[in-house]
């Protein structure tokens, strides 16, 4: 994982899942990712903490790059390139 400074990073995308439980957020990015361009990155917006556990492997799965998470006021904000 390379080092970014997460809080410039500036978002192709962003998807709010807040409102959603597991799976609904990792739903959403899958969802989500194919509206970004390669290299560009998709912002996950989630309430439920799980996702800080499932999205990073499927990131590496599907062959994107998990970039990390930001704590916000009650949600997380996670950031993932598209690398293909």
């Amino acid at each position: 994982m390379t080092e970014v400074d997460l809080t410039a990073i500036k978002a192709a995308k962003v998807v709010d899942a807040r409102g959603s439980a597991c799976p609904g957020p990792m739903l959403e990015a899958k969802k989500g990712i194919g509206g970004v361009g390669v290299g560009e990155v998709l912002e996950v917006w989630s309430g439920d903490k799980g996702t800080r556990d499932n999205l990073p492997p499927w990131a590496k799965k599907v062959g994107h790059e998990y970039l990390g998470h930001l704590e916000s006021e009650g949600y997380d904000r996670l950031f993932i390139r598209r690398t293909r």
